[in-house]
């Protein structure tokens, strides 16, 4: 596994091993000891799949007291992923970071605690799962609004993005919830 470090050190652009022949592939999407041996040692507790249509933007999610590091995926099509950081003590608190995740390149996003997360769906339909290392928990959700101009996202041109009711109401950087 190749591991790739971005612009915001502790976000890490992982990119597993694949071997192909006539069949198709075969591609290890998870071993513990490996990732740890990366310097990615969490315990993941819980596994999410989403699947989405072209144009759907979700996020920027993060829970505060049931932060969540995520290992994230996409089994099927492509989407811009993007991470902000949101950790006041940190030397890149406000900086976002953004990849292109799909099933043809199998990359995937480390994303640790601190951190909000969106991804905007660039193919006709994408299946997104993800591994967590803290249960979701229902009252501690927070966010940022995606086109926050403080925050400065430059996400591909894919048209006006499809969001949801709640993620249309999300703050803006400037007074969202951040950590310590």
């Amino acid at each position: 596994m190749e591991m790739v470090d971005l612009a915001i050190p502790d976000v890490k652009l992982l990119k597993p091993r694949r071997f192909n022949d006539g069949r198709g592939f075969f591609q290890q999407t998870f071993q513990q000891l490996q990732y740890a041996e990366a310097g990615i040692n969490v315990q993941f507790v819980q596994d999410n799949w989403s699947r989405s249509s072209k144009g759907v933007l979700r996020g920027l999610h993060y829970q505060h007291e049931h932060s969540q590091a995520k290992l994230v995926s996409v089994m099927r099509g492509e989407v811009f992923d993007v991470v902000v950081d949101m950790r006041r003590s940190s030397p890149t608190f406000g900086k976002w970071v953004g990849e292109i995740l799909s099933a043809e390149n199998g990359h995937q996003l480390f994303v640790p605690k601190g951190f909000a997360h969106a991804f905007l769906v660039l193919s006709d339909v994408v299946d997104f799962i993800y591994k967590c290392d803290d249960y979701y928990t229902p009252g501690d959700e927070y966010g940022v609004i995606w086109n926050d101009p403080e925050v400065g996202i430059e996400w591909p041109d894919a048209g006006i993005p499809l969001v949801s009711e709640k993620d249309e109401v999300l703050p803006t950087f400037a007074v969202a919830k951040y950590f310590d």
